[in-house]
């Protein structure tokens, strides 16, 4: 059974399970524009979800982290946990962290796995240079001229997923089109 089983369009629902979507990609890629998007979608359709926004969590959870590669994998493990927490209560945790490691996400995967729940890691895949001409926060700015160092795609690396259940071409497609997809995963409905 899907987690969005048994919802339909006026809100009535059959047993739910928690799961988390786990978004990741460069910053300025649209993982936490897609994030709400998916988290209204589900609200739409009855479900309970919350964004769990690395730069939100960084800011409270994770404020005592830097943006060396320890410091990176330790907020990626904290977030995982909270992830998993969350689905474990039938919530979707919809997490929006660059996450540049593969082995990071690979052990967020294992906490879920080891508890039985469900993960879904999502590639927002949007250009370097389509996220260098955004840069809503200044990072890429700041990083090129010397000012900040430790920016994922600039002087730190990203490791895209290898086998992610969904890519999204979030610089092509809306937000809205993209949250789509990503219900349609959790529906058990197969998408490209």
């Amino acid at each position: 059974m899907g987690i969005v089983s048994g919802v339909s369009e006026q809100g009535s629902t059959a047993t739910h399970f928690g799961a988390t979507l786990w978004l990741t990609g460069l910053s300025a890629a649209g993982k936490t524009t897609v994030a709400h998007a998916i988290e209204g979608r589900l609200a739409e359709l009855g479900r309970a979800a919350l964004v769990l926004d690395g730069d939100v969590l960084r800011r409270g959870l994770s404020s005592d982290l830097g943006l060396s590669p320890e410091d990176r994998s330790e907020h990626a493990r904290r977030v995982a946990h909270v992830a998993a927490l969350l689905a474990a209560s039938g919530l979707v945790a919809i997490v929006a962290l660059i996450s540049p490691y593969l082995e990071d996400r690979r052990r967020a995967r294992e906490v879920h796995d080891s508890d039985g729940l469900p993960f879904y890691e999502i590639w927002i895949d949007t250009p370097l240079s389509v996220c260098i001409e955004r840069d809503p926060k200044g990072l890429y700015r700041r990083a090129r001229s010397g000012e900040l160092s430790g920016v994922t795609g600039i002087d730190a690396p990203y490791e895209p997923p290898a086998d992610p259940e969904l890519r999204i071409d979030a610089h092509k497609e809306s937000p809205q089109v993209a949250a789509e997809r990503v219900v349609a995963i959790l529906a058990g409905v197969a998408v490209h």
